[in-house]
Parts: structure tokens; C-alpha cells; sequence
């Protein structure tokens, strides 16, 4: 009786664990997608070189 209780509770641990694992990777395939439209977005509207010479002119602004 207590080794099939034992049984039955880390059965359903080991499951949440790896429901929790795949919670995680979904999470960082999400993030992942979200970053790489960002990136694309900001490459064809030309802003993202501006926006890195804006913040090394403000960088070697204060530098000096």
C-alpha cells in the first residue's frame, strides 16, 4: 500500500517535471519568434542602423 502511493506520487513529480520542461522550451520558441520579427522589422525599415549610431554618438557624446 505505501509503495504503490509512493509509486503513484513520483509518477505524477516525474510528469510535472516534464510538463514544466516543455512550458519552458514553448516560452523560449515564443520569445525566439518574437525576437527574430523584431530583428526583421527593424533590418527592411532601415531603423536599426540608425538607432546604433544614435546610441554611439551619445555613448562618445558623454565620453568626452
Amino acid at each position: 500500500m505505501l509503495l504503490a502511493l509512493y509509486t503513484r506520487i513520483r509518477t505524477r513529480v516525474a510528469r510535472e517535471i516534464g510538463q514544466t520542461t516543455a512550458e519552458y522550451a514553448l516560452v523560449i520558441l515564443a520569445a525566439a519568434a518574437i525576437a527574430v520579427v523584431l530583428i526583421v522589422w527593424a533590418r527592411s525599415s532601415g531603423k536599426l542602423p540608425a538607432f546604433f549610431d544614435n546610441i554611439i554618438d551619445q555613448v562618445a557624446g558623454s565620453a568626452q
